[in-house]
């Protein structure tokens, strides 16, 4: 049985949840850490199920059934008072973060192929300066792609506006690897 793993913030209250519902051996594991701020983050394994329709069910559990709504530039967000709230799935894992500040989470498979041509695509000349000196581009790509991700998720700009206006660095201690994904939470 793997330990689940504790992340803990920014000195702030983090209640983390991690849940492995694998199908075949029907195990959860549950992790509760309070330290302050009101913020909660839960995954689960997918096990072949839509990353969607599971992020929904997550966010439900987390905080009961609410209408959700989304701004004119894609953000969802709960109908009246409310925590706020950021999703994230790859094709493996569903990541929801519910938070009393302002929110964005981002995950990315660490073994997720990367096309070398996204390189100049996505990253500032700053950000691939910092490349340069790695070995392994792809996991620096993959680093600064879910920087770029969670911040696009947290001002619910898109990631349109400013993909190649960015300044980030694939060190950033913001980045955090969770049972086989980078993940990165931002709060304002």
């Amino acid at each position: 049985m793997p330990p689940p793993y504790v992340w803990y913030g920014d000195n702030r209250n983090v209640k983390l949840q991690f849940s492995s519902l694998d199908p075949d051996e029907n195990l959860a594991y549950t992790v509760e850490k309070k330290r302050g701020g009101g913020m909660e983050l839960r995954w689960v394994r997918l096990n072949g199920r839509d990353g969607h329709t599971v992020g929904r069910e997550l966010l439900a559990e987390m905080v009961g059934d609410r209408q959700i709504l989304v701004t004119d530039r894609g953000k969802p967000y709960f109908a009246g008072d409310g925590p706020h709230f950021s999703i994230s799935h790859t094709k493996k894992h569903v990541f929801c973060c519910v938070s009393e500040r302002n929110v964005g989470i981002d995950a990315e498979e660490l073994d997720r192929p990367v096309n070398p041509l996204l390189y100049r695509r996505i990253l500032s000349p700053e950000e691939q300066a910092r490349l340069d000196g790695w070995q392994d581009r792809a996991a620096g790509l993959l680093r600064l792609w879910v920087l770029k991700e969670s911040y696009a998720k947290l001002t619910g700009r898109g990631i349109g506006d400013y993909l190649k206006n960015t300044d980030f660095d694939p060190n950033d201690s913001r980045i955090q690897i969770i049972d086989g994904c980078y993940v990165v939470i931002m709060e304002e």
